[in-house]
């Protein structure tokens, strides 16, 4: 089973590649996935059929890989007989569907690539759903095929109807979804384990349990409710059908929406007893039977028509399905089948219509029996056995379920059940013979159709599907074999039914009767009923509610975002510390944590009194501060106060890291102030200010009272006094903090730095107006000294002056010097002190960086040091040589620096369990080497080269967004040109 999900993710992922190739005729290749893994479900048959038989194992197939085992979710597949049934439909019509993709879409078709790997995809996923045998991987695969339904039906992008009806779909089905998580957490944390075969061997004592599982049951029945299309959920459906036809005929007759059919049939044997099992599936489904057959008479479409009818042959479904007796096993699942050859069918034959007539008005079409006589073949046999008109698997089908209502009709619920399931059927009967006329009949006054003659190879899989009608009716047998099994599941009756074309004269036979007679009145009486139909207003639409639902959602959306979201950042902070505020505390007095600490220390030594003396007056100091800059420097004075502070505890790592990160942002500050005024507006009222004032103090203490009260009410031993043994012991380091970082609390470290990678993306998305700016022009191509000139209030004379001087000194070295981006800075733009400075240090503090990155491990540093000092050096030379020496010095793009560092990182924690350990599991090497000695290397020093890239590609984007970006829009507003043009006119 496995193998089979293998090859159809791994040829979907690489199936793009095809279509680049060999263009539509790709999709044969796709087809031969399904194909072969349909050979080899047949294999399993007697596997799967045969359990518990003479000599035989006691348990179906099944594979078991354990995943995530605290959760208790493994890799539990398992091949049962409901399963091996439903994926025939599966695989078999799958394959069809892609045989039949090769001939529908044309190759200039677009993104036929993506569509054939999503369709594939698909087949996998559902695949996966119906032998997935733990609940949340069931859960998993259950979301992939809400997913890949999403894509699908959206596939042409370029039209409105098709990209709503996607997401219709998408928020339908997954709210469902959602409410099914739920129940199914339910019922496995009940059940004690999560594996679904045993919870329905456990279904007994559960179900005695209490009122909890009746509501989990409840709930997963709502995702089968809408993942399958029943009322009131059944509008998406038909809304579906913009999806490209092959879509419909896999998706919506033969694979996705059977998902909550099976989901039903998974749990009856064990749970249709249950509180709100016949509440919700006799009522949805007879409603859904009959409301989707009434509306499928008003169509004029012959896909709505066909989808309509999907929706009442669901409803059809469920009601078999969740009978929860032998009888019911049997008939839903002969259902089942049935319903997936003809519709499968059906839905195909609409295809080759409008893609060889251009449309599937019924108002437009006539004259298609002459024209194309195998496809009014095949449809007519489709279409009887969609109405169950005899010797067709249709018939055999609903034979056995008006066998098993008539059977359970002894009470008033069990007529009506009867009696409802009759008139559905009569209404199934009339719309499938108003498919044949409007599809294929000579309509008087109308000109016969225009039908292009259609290819051997396009009728193949609706011939193979009707051929399976065909044979199926005529000989069923082999379906009562493979039911059998499923249906031993359900507590013995009288004896056991079986398929049958022929049960003798029998009540059964009889409403067979009666519904061809009356859906044939109903069909030739068409123009009446359509008259009553028109006078009979819906009291109820579905698909309006959803959007009266949908559209009071955005106007909630549209308030609320009106008064939260008001573009002043005063009201976020006054909302984000005032709920600072408030819950902590609540939580702080309805505790029980000590108020007070028992033992006063103000400081250690007089060193961190005046540390923290500074702290205060530089928060002071930041807040009356007039300008910008002045407050910028007055709060770095309070980072760089903690970073003191963490020396004098003796933390130098977290002192270092805390120091470098603070000239950094002190940096990227400086650089953003330049596209603000100077000067701090001060414009709200003296009350304001006291507020904020308040609000600020009123954090401050309750930070500190919080962080007193944990202090105050630890009771167990702290883990961190393991942590120097687990750091020298197991870590094989010396500095515990960089050894926690990359070591021991890996996933953490993983995790921010993957966020450090976000906000680096989204840094450059909000500065960038034409990309990353990772390929900007370098500084061979810009004449010396025109950057950024013009800008200071020097007359021309003393610019001419300026410029021939420098001109003239470094005319000689320009091309040969390091530092050759400098020379293309405005004169009175240079610093030749800082120039000289930035030469003497750039390489120096490049060397310190990598130092802090290796030795890191034993001594201060580690990979966010190292990569901070990295990006400094950067800083330095961007400050000393502008945008184009940033350039030179980083020809590599930061998003490639991101994405190797996280790349590096990821590697190197599953290296270790690919070669047999635990992720990020680190090992140790130790050699001696004839210059550097005894060289002790630590694995985790790969994971730490990592997170030194991810920091270094951070700090370039800062600086490119920040500086760089800011740099070129000020150029281009100087000289009044558009950076852009000025670029292109250089480039010339």
């Amino acid at each position: 089973m496995l193998f089979v999900l293998t090859i159809h993710f791994v040829v979907a992922l690489i199936a793009p590649l095809f279509f680049l190739r060999l263009g539509r005729s790709a999709f044969y290749l796709l087809a031969a996935v399904p194909a072969g893994s349909f050979v080899w479900l047949l294999t399993k048959y007697d596997a799967v059929m045969n359990v518990g038989g003479p000599g035989q194992p006691n348990a179906p197939p099944a594979t078991v890989i354990e995943w995530i085992p605290n959760l208790q979710v493994d890799l539990a597949f398992r091949l049962d007989a409901l399963g091996w049934i439903l994926s025939l439909l599966i695989l078999g019509v799958g394959a069809l569907v892609l045989l039949y993709c090769a001939r529908y879409f044309k190759n200039t078709d677009v993104a036929l690539g993506p569509f054939g790997a999503q369709l594939l995809g698909f087949a996998g996923v559902m695949f996966g759903a119906v032998t997935a045998d733990d609940l949340i991987l069931l859960y998993v695969f259950w979301e992939l095929t809400t997913i890949l339904s999403y894509l699908l039906i959206g596939y042409s992008r370029g039209r409105l109807a098709a990209r709503r009806s996607a997401l219709q779909a998408l928020i339908v089905t997954t709210f469902g979804g959602l409410a099914m998580l739920v129940g199914l957490i339910i019922i496995g944390q009940s059940a004690g384990t999560y594996r679904l075969s045993e919870i329905i061997a456990l279904a007994p004592s559960l179900t005695a349990g209490g009122i909890a599982i009746d509501v989990a049951i409840a709930l997963v029945l709502l995702g089968a409710v809408t993942k399958s299309a029943l009322v009131p959920f059944h509008f998406w459906l038909p809304a579906a059908m913009a999806a490209p036809t092959p879509v419909s005929a896999y998706l919506h007759a033969a694979a996705m929406v059977k998902a909550g059919i099976y989901l039903i049939a998974r749990l009856a044997p064990g749970y249709a007893e249950t509180v709100f099992w016949d509440p919700l599936i006799m009522t949805l489904g007879l409603a859904t039977m009959l409301i989707g057959g009434w509306r499928a008479l008003r169509q004029t479409d012959l896909k709505l028509l066909l989808a309509y009818g999907t929706v009442s042959q669901l409803g059809f479904l469920t009601l078999v399905v969740g009978m929860g007796n032998r009888e019911a096993a049997l008939a839903g699942l002969a259902l089942l089948l049935a319903h997936g050859l003809f519709k499968g069918t059906l839905f195909l034959v609409v295809g080759i219509i409008d893609h060889q007539t251009g449309t599937r008005d019924i108002r437009k079409l006539s004259g298609l029996f002459d024209s194309a006589r195998w496809l009014a073949g095949i449809s007519l046999i489709a279409a009887a056995s969609m109405a169950g008109l005899p010797f067709l698997a249709g018939f055999v089908a609903k034979e056995s379920v008006y066998a098993a209502f008539v059977h359970q009709a002894t009470d008033a619920v069990g007529i009506i059940m009867l009696a409802g399931i009759v008139i559905g059927s009569i209404l199934t009967f009339a719309y499938s013979a108003r498919f044949i006329w409007g599809g294929f009949t000579a309509k008087e006054g109308m000109p016969r159709t225009n039908f292009t003659p259609v290819t051997k190879q396009f009728l193949i899989a609706p011939l193979a599907l009707t051929a399976g009608t065909v044979f199926f009716g005529i000989y069923p047998n082999p379906v009562n074999d493979w039911i059998a099994p499923y249906m031993q599941k359900f507590p013995p009756g009288s004896e056991d039914p079986y398929l049958a074309i022929w049960h003798g004269f029998n009540l059964p036979l009889l409403l067979s009767a009666v519904t061809i007679a009356v859906g044939l009145l109903m069909f030739l009486r068409g123009n009446a009923v359509s008259r009553f139909q028109d006078k009979l207003y819906p009291l109820f639409d579905a698909e309006r509610g959803y959007r009266k639902i949908i559209g009071l959602l955005d106007e909630t959306a549209v308030w609320v975002t009106g008064r939260t979201q008001r573009g002043s950042l005063m009201f976020y902070l006054f909302v984000i510390l005032t709920t600072a505020i408030v819950v902590p505390l609540s939580a702080f007095l309805l505790g029980e944590a000590p108020l007070m600490p028992t033992d006063w220390r103000w400081y250690d030594s007089p060193v961190q009194a005046v540390a923290g003396m500074g702290i205060v007056l530089g928060a002071v100091a930041a807040i009356r501060a007039n300008k910008r800059f002045l407050a910028v420097l007055m709060v770095s004075v309070t980072g760089y106060g903690i970073a003191l502070i963490f020396a004098l505890q003796g933390a130098p790592d977290i002192a270092l890291t805390q120091m470098l990160v603070e000239t950094m942002l002190l940096v990227a500050f400086v650089l953003a102030l330049r596209s603000l005024p100077a000067k701090l507006w001060q414009r709200e009222a003296a009350r304001h200010r006291v507020l904020r004032a308040g609000i600020g103090m009123a954090f401050g203490l309750i930070m500190m009272l919080i962080t007193m009260a944990a202090m105050g009410s630890r009771t167990a031993v702290p883990i961190s006094l393991q942590y120097p043994e687990l750091a020298y012991n197991i870590g094989e380091g010396k500095n515990i903090v960089n050894v926690i970082l990359v070591d021991i609390r890996a996933w953490d470290t993983y995790g921010e730095i993957s966020v450090l990678a976000i906000a680096a993306t989204g840094v450059a998305s909000l500065i960038f107006v034409r990309g990353r700016g990772d390929r900007r022009r370098r500084a061979d191509g810009v004449k010396t000294g025109t950057v950024d000139r013009g800008r200071e209030n020097l007359d021309e004379f003393g610019r001419e002056a300026a410029a021939l001087a420098l001109a003239k000194k470094f005319s000689n070295v320009a091309r040969d010097a390091w530092l050759v981006a400098g020379r293309t800075l405005a004169p009175e733009r240079r610093s030749i002190i800082f120039e000289v400075i930035t030469r003497l240090l750039f390489h120096s503090v490049i060397i310190l960086s990598i130092y802090l990155l290796l030795a890191g491990h034993n001594s201060p540093g580690g990979g966010f040091a190292g990569g901070l000092m990295a990006g400094l050096a950067l800083a330095i030379r961007y400050l000393a040589g502008g945008r184009f020496e940033l350039a030179e010095a980083t020809p590599i793009s930061a998003g490639l620096l991101l994405g190797m560092g996280l790349g590096i990182a990821s590697l190197a924690g599953l290296v270790p369990a690919l070669l047999g350990g635990e992720v990020f599991q680190s090992a140790v090497f130790e050699a001696t080497l004839p210059v550097f000695g005894h060289i002790k290397f630590v694995t985790s020093t790969i994971f730490d080269i990592g997170v030194y890239l991810v920091v270094v590609g951070l700090v370039l984007d800062v600086l490119r967004s920040l500086g760089s970006e800011i740099d070129e829009r000020s150029e281009g507003d100087a000289d009044g040109s558009m950076p852009i043009a000025r670029e292109k006119v250089g480039q010339r």
